[in-house]
């Protein structure tokens, strides 16, 4: 006599159900941003590197590493012209590499992961820019604030990785000043 068809797949159903809950836990969730992570499925299925796939004698075939390009941080001209108020609140009176300094300060925090992922965000942070709380940061940039705005965005040659700067002489902060400290430029000491 046969078996009805539903009967017939009644072993099949039940192997796919008891496989998820055979590999529960970390295997069989991906989590959406983590690279580490890989569904169950693919880590089982995956080949592994070299195997079946190469030709016996051969080495497996490398790509051609290339370092990954600089990362030229493309700003709009309302955030050029924001930092360039910035540059020119801050480094009045500094030499013009210092200018740049002050300028890469902002655009590092933007990149390090640390700190908003804007230029508008990074200068308008909670007490990290004198010229926010005072105003200065509302009066119109100079040409030398402007140029050192475009240097630091355009050049290979960074001054600074520098996160942080002061002015030793008039710096009331002491968590700064235990900073370890990269450079000097002008009246500024730039700081990681």
């Amino acid at each position: 006599m046969q078996k009805p068809a539903f009967m017939l797949l009644m072993p099949a159903m039940s192997l796919m159900l008891a496989i998820p809950t055979f590999l529960s836990g970390s295997l069989s969730v991906k989590k959406q941003n983590d690279p580490q992570c890989i569904p169950a499925v693919e880590k089982l299925f995956k080949p592994k590197k070299g195997a079946a796939s190469a030709k016996p004698g051969s080495e497996p075939q490398k790509k051609n590493q290339v370092p990954p390009a600089k990362r030229v941080p493309v700003l709009s001209e309302d955030e050029k012209e924001l930092l360039a108020r910035l540059v020119h609140a801050e480094a009045k009176g500094e030499p013009f590499k210092g200018k740049v300094a002050v300028a890469e300060v902002v655009l590092n925090r933007v990149q390090s992961g640390k700190f908003p992922d804007t230029v508008k965000g990074v200068i308008y942070q909670k007490r990290q820019f004198q010229p926010v709380s005072n105003g200065e940061i509302n009066k119109p940039a100079g040409p030398d604030a402007k140029k050192a705005v475009e240097e630091a965005i355009r050049t290979d040659k960074k001054v600074t990785d520098a996160l942080f700067f002061y002015n030793p002489d008039i710096a009331t902060d002491t968590w700064i000043r235990k900073r370890s400290i990269i450079g000097k430029i002008g009246r500024h000491v730039f700081t990681s």
